[in-house]
């Protein structure tokens, strides 16, 4: 379907520059847009590339719109708003209501009427789906799970028994909610499991990534909140708490019993130590390793820049003499003192 910019305007907001009334019929980036086509500039450091570009039309900052001859659609903020046209040039495929029947649900289980069951899907006793919601193909839903409305599962997702999700959640291929945390108990000669009777309670508006774990906690729950963003081949462990609207980015790990605040950024393959707490509003930069517990906002790194290997072996030897050079510095600190 095609949209105007003043067709856009009205469901986006924000204001028309230029001539509004040209049909877009879908959306590129920059240097590939052809004129029927919509893109977006965010920085100034783009401006030429846009002024270069043959989209016939652009969604712009204020301040960047300034500096454009273009057909615009001047936003406040051009990423979530491209994201948004998006989605309308994009839709969802319509879902096909109703239970294949090559899926196999339980007596006991009660699926909304307007629901959709794909082949080979499994859905336990007494769990529940929510009207809307969409469980792919080869899916396995265990007994007692609750789903809401408006969810979309996609092929081979695994939900263990007892697990909560909310309304509008996605799951994407592969991923794995509710499996066993790593609890485990050494009695002298050999490992006891400790077994794992909390749930998985995921809020509602959550997206979680293809192959991303997320276990379920040993005696209370691993909750997510509403809002939060989960990329890709993420371990969340037993007893986790996220909060709302944090964003992990893919390969990242959270060991057992951590607490991440609210609005947080954990960048790609961050590794966070477990039973420590993480305060609202913290980034936390890709491949760092966070030890204790962050009390104060911000970004925080712990990283190195690469090097040559030879470079590399050179410091990292030098790296097992630091606490012989602290007791030297020290002693010499101490001798000074004395003299003063």
């Amino acid at each position: 379907m095609p949209y105007t910019l003043c067709q856009l305007q009205a469901i986006l907001g924000g204001e028309v520059r230029g001539n509004g009334d040209r049909a877009l019929n879908g959306v590129a980036a920059l240097g590939e847009a052809t004129a029927d086509q919509l893109s977006f500039v965010v920085g100034g450091k783009h401006v030429e590339a846009a002024a270069a570009s043959a989209a016939g039309g652009l969604i712009a900052a204020p301040a960047v719109a300034e500096r454009l001859e273009r057909d615009l659609l001047v936003v406040a903020n051009p990423h979530a708003a491209f994201a948004r046209a998006v989605a309308l040039f994009h839709p969802e495929p319509p879902s096909c209501p109703g239970i294949h029947p090559a899926a196999v649900v339980d007596a006991g289980a009660l699926v909304a009427a307007d629901a959709e069951v794909a082949a080979q899907a499994v859905i336990g006793a007494g769990s529940r789906i929510g009207a809307g919601t969409r469980i792919g193909p080869g899916c396995v839903i265990g007994n007692g799970v609750e789903i809401g409305a408006g969810c979309r599962l996609y092929g081979n997702v695994t939900v263990y028994p007892g697990c909560r999700i909310g309304d509008r959640v996605t799951l994407h291929a592969g991923c794995v909610i509710g499996s066993d945390g790593f609890g485990l108990a050494w009695e002298g000669d050999a490992w006891v499991k400790v077994p794992q009777v909390g749930r998985v309670v995921i809020g509602n508006d959550v997206e979680i990534g293809a192959n991303t774990t997320i276990d379920r906690g040993a005696l209370t729950d691993t909750v997510v909140e509403d809002g939060v963003k989960i990329d890709n081949l993420v371990q969340i462990a037993h007893n986790c708490h996220i909060g709302a609207h944090t964003a992990i980015a893919g390969c990242a790990g959270l060991a057992g019993s951590t607490r991440i605040g609210r609005r947080c950024l954990i960048g790609g393959a961050a590794m966070i130590l477990g039973h420590i707490d993480i305060c609202d509003g913290v980034t936390v930069s890709g491949a760092s390793f966070i030890g204790k517990s962050i009390k104060t906002p911000g970004v925080y790194t712990s990283t190195q820049p690469h090097m040559p290997h030879d470079e590399w072996l050179r410091n990292a030897a030098q790296l097992r003499h630091l606490a012989d050079l602290r007791e030297r510095i020290r002693a010499l600190e101490k001798k000074l003192q004395d003299k003063e």
